[in-house]
């Protein structure tokens, strides 16, 4: 029996250090804290199907930098624009159902200031969660979720799974019958640079914490703060996690001054490896303090 021992050791150490190491991430989802005693899982009933929610079930936390008000709840929202994957941010009044308040917010689509930034919606209204099981939610779909021909349908399904998989308990979404889907089968609709912090809109001051994921010549990512004036006023970069041909992380902070408070923009861009010009530009509105 010893003599087997060794061998097949070997034979293991030997499987692991064939198997390809997985470079880059698709980006985190929020996390969040412990739920209170007996809480029902996103929408679900407790059962044999549907076991007791692990902790961060019930609430997910707000995306880096930005904290949530006693009694609410942060979802992060997958909506679209020029057919690729952007998200948002709704901080709301806390809700056991918390799958039924992100499919409820997802179909109601973008605010009147992210919809001026070009997001939008293709998820009708309707989808529930019918249980969350083995890390997979399944899901009643819409009326009109394979309408309007593949491209669509997959685009709506994208925004679905990458909306609920930032739960800790959903790590996959079955569409009725239909074999379960997480965020890797829908990576190729991001686009080259995500933005996760700041949001459209969000109050911020200086430093601005600035994160994301990206996918860049060189993993360099660079961002600088305009004013209301479109003046340059501060500027940064950063590398991401992983580089050309692989997604990665990337977090920095931006300093800028500012006499006055009021709007301005955070622009996340690629610099291009042709003619250095800003590609891949990502600008997000924001409202700034003073900052000396």
């Amino acid at each position: 029996m010893r003599r087997l021992i060794a061998p097949l050791a070997a034979l293991l150490l030997l499987a692991a250090g064939c198997t390809p190491a997985r470079s880059g991430t698709l980006g985190p989802a929020p996390r969040g804290s412990s739920p209170t005693a007996g809480a029902t899982p996103t929408g679900a009933a407790p059962g044999p199907s549907s076991p007791a929610p692990s902790s961060g079930e019930r609430t997910p936390s707000a995306s880096a930098g930005a904290t949530a008000p006693a009694g609410t709840v942060t979802v992060q929202l997958w909506f679209t624009r020029d057919g690729r994957l952007v998200p948002a941010r709704r901080t709301l009044p806390a809700t056991l159902t918390t799958s039924r308040l992100a499919l409820t917010e997802l179909a109601a689509g973008p605010s009147l200031a992210e919809t001026a930034t070009g997001m939008t919606t293709l998820v009708p209204p309707g989808g529930q969660v019918t249980r969350i099981a083995g890390g997979v939610a399944t899901l009643a779909p819409p009326a009109g979720l394979d309408s309007g021909g593949a491209t669509n349908a997959r685009l709506r399904q994208a925004q679905i799974v990458w909306t609920l998989t930032q739960f800790p308990t959903v790590r996959r979404v079955a569409f009725a019958d239909a074999t379960p889907t997480g965020r890797d089968d829908y990576a190729d609709l991001l686009p080259p640079i995500v933005v996760t912090a700041p949001a459209v809109g969000d109050r911020i001051t200086s430093p601005v914490t600035v994160t994301g994921t990206a996918e860049v010549f060189e993993a360099t990512v660079s961002i600088r703060v305009l004013d209301a004036a479109g003046r340059e006023i501060g500027t940064a970069f950063t590398l991401a996690a992983c580089g050309s041909g692989c997604r990665g992380d990337y977090r920095v902070n931006v300093g800028y001054r500012r006499a006055t408070a009021g709007p301005g923009t955070i622009e996340v861009y690629e610099v291009s490896a042709r003619d250095g010009s800003r590609v891949n530009v990502v600008a997000i509105p924001v409202v700034m303090a003073v900052a000396g």
